[in-house]
């Protein structure tokens, strides 16, 4: 699948009472392009049967990030079980390349008729390997 990146610019509603942005945003910027990285590729009917739903989370934050700072964030898959997904993140600052944070996720494959999980089959490999 590759990797996959987005562009995103610091608002000062991306940020906290320091001036920085929020802790709480880069998750949902990590949450966000984990789903545009899948919807980008995944076939229709795959899509509408499946869906992925977080098990855990590790972010080191390294640096910050402060209004009119562009971030590019990066997203690709690791390893995979029979019903687990690694994904992988970075956020870097475009301007000087400083990483601002890198993060490691842990997805579990849910059926969506059933609400349980689904076992990581050749349908799934091809749209994520």
């Amino acid at each position: 699948m590759g990797r996959f990146e987005q562009l995103i610019t610091v608002t000062e509603a991306h940020c906290d009472a320091l001036k920085h942005v929020n802790n709480v945003v880069y998750v949902q910027w990590l949450q966000d392009i984990a789903a545009a990285h899948w919807n980008s590729k995944v076939p229709t009917d795959i899509n509408a049967s499946v869906v992925w739903m977080l098990r855990k989370w590790e972010i080191e934050y390294k640096a910050q990030a402060f209004p009119g700072d562009v971030l590019r964030i990066d997203t690709w898959t690791g390893a995979h079980s029979a019903v687990t997904w690694d994904r992988h993140f970075t956020i870097t600052r475009v301007n000087d390349n400083q990483t601002i944070l890198s993060a490691t996720s842990v997805w579990i494959l849910i059926d969506q008729p059933t609400g349980r999980p689904k076992r990581i089959d050749e349908a799934i490999l091809n749209v994520l390997a």
